[in-house]
């Protein structure tokens, strides 16, 4: 099994300076290029301080210039807030600047309150639509001249400038939940990646079970990649375990406030709804996102990870970003590249 790593520029309020938050992500970023990593993988949000990436290719960009070896994502760029043509021309320079370690994420979104602003009266379910029009668009633009007459798009023909390093062309990923997704990425040859959010191993179970479902569908199709993300925390303390848990909880908080449209967000800064507030309260409960999440110490770490890998997971995505103090989230790296890896090399 490989490892990749997600993170984002992450502001939790207004005390913590932005250059603190840029020099720690590309430490962190350092430290899993030095350790082996695959990927490193950027979000798409706006006017959020919680994930602050407006443009994830220059945040590609700036990490390559940093890093050596490892590859470099964006997870995901979301279809309906770009052109084609930008879109195309932006992803192949990221590939070009980098040396051809473009890793391409494409999905449709997971925030109403972003759609709301970028791209008002487009509903969040409705937004996969723009994505499998977007895919076949861009790939045909980094191979050459393209004339585009669609639903949302329309220009004569035209082509990616510059074209992408890697031939034909980027790996190709998309974020899948639902069995058309993962029956539309199959089809088209996309790598995978999957996120449980907090719920229990029978979640992945599923996801495992739409991933097979859609392989036995397309039988001609070639296997892609399938790799499920875990918000992760490692720690071999109390006071650690202490930490991790009252961070994810907050983070939760906002991210069901933004999830649902149902709270207020000042100066970028989303309100935590309280959890006591929320039907599914029971998914945030303490003990249960321990046991989900990959937060323990690194034996509990190894041994979760197993799991996934028996279960057919050829990638785990830490999801370092969780609004940890810094230092913490330093030590939690520092003890999955000297502790946790080791087990699967």
């Amino acid at each position: 099994m490989k490892f990749q790593i997600a993170i984002n520029l992450e502001r939790m309020n207004e005390q913590t300076s932005m250059t603190a938050v840029r020099d720690h992500t590309l430490r962190m970023v350092k430290m899993a290029d030095a350790a082996g990593f695959d990927i490193v993988w950027a979000a798409e949000h706006h006017a959020l301080e919680m994930t602050i990436a407006p443009n994830p290719f220059s945040l590609l960009t700036w990490w390559g210039e940093h890093t050596k070896n490892i590859r470099l994502g964006c997870a995901v760029v979301n279809a309906a807030y770009w052109h084609p043509i930008r879109l195309a021309g932006e992803a192949a320079m990221t590939d070009l600047l980098t040396d051809g370690r473009l890793e391409f994420g494409i999905g449709s979104g997971a925030y109403q309150r972003e759609f709301d602003r970028m791209q008002p009266g487009l509903k969040q379910s409705d937004s996969w639509q723009y994505m499998n029009e977007m895919l076949p668009a861009v790939l045909a633009l980094w191979q050459g001249d393209y004339e585009h007459n669609g639903d949302f798009w329309q220009f004569p023909t035209s082509t990616s400038v510059p074209k992408p390093v890697q031939s034909p062309h980027p790996p190709v990923w998309v974020a899948a939940r639902s069995p058309i997704t993962y029956d539309y990425a199959i089809k088209n040859n996309c790598n995978i990646m999957c996120w449980p959010l907090t719920r229990s191993f029978d979640e992945a179970e599923l996801y495992k079970q739409h991933f097979d479902e859609s392989m036995a569908k397309f039988s001609n199709a070639r296997r892609p990649n399938f790799a499920l993300m875990r918000h992760t925390a490692i720690y071999e303390t109390t006071a650690g375990r202490d930490k991790a848990i009252a961070a994810i909880q907050n983070v939760l908080g906002q991210f069901e406030n933004l999830f649902r449209n149902i709270g207020g967000v000042t100066n970028g800064f989303p309100a935590q709804t309280p959890l006591a507030e929320l039907v599914n309260r029971d998914e945030y409960n303490a003990d249960m996102l321990e046991e989900n999440l990959l937060f323990g110490s690194p034996d509990q770490a190894i041994e979760k990870l197993k799991r996934y890998q028996n279960l057919g997971v050829d990638s785990f995505i830490y999801y370092a970003s969780m609004g940890l103090e810094h230092d913490e989230q330093i030590k939690s790296l520092e003890l999955f590249c000297d502790k946790v890896m080791p087990a699967f090399r």
